[in-house]
């Protein structure tokens, strides 16, 4: 008996007439606000990593930028989440943000955000 449930996969899919722009996005997350901030997110990473360590089909990461649109970056204001996890993905530890548009219309499907000071 597991507590974790599997849950279904949210389907997305992406407008091909839309045309997103080229290049590497990465994160704009400001530095962390303590090291108790840092412990906590690092806490989350690496029980899940424990918890699923026969799984190889989620992305889990903290303190990155997860860009919703193309024209986020230039007039709008987003903070990344402190935690997210997508499931039925690449764990591809080399990603320097999550961009919905470049991952199959792939969102979240959990967010967590600690509180500080």
């Amino acid at each position: 008996m597991t507590i974790a449930q599997s849950l279904p996969l949210v389907e997305s899919h992406v407008n091909p007439e839309i045309i997103f722009p080229e290049g590497e996005f990465w994160s704009d997350e400001p530095p962390l606000e303590s090291n108790l901030h840092l412990q906590q997110i690092i806490l989350l990473i690496q029980c899940l990593e424990w918890w699923w360590r026969e799984r190889e089909d989620y992305f889990a990461a903290g303190n990155l930028t997860i860009y919703y649109s193309p024209h986020q970056k230039k007039s709008e204001f987003f903070r990344g989440p402190d935690f997210f996890v997508v499931l039925g993905t690449n764990p591809n530890p080399n990603r320097r943000s999550w961009v919905i548009w470049r991952e199959e219309g792939k969102y979240p499907n959990l967010i967590i955000e600690i509180l500080s000071d």
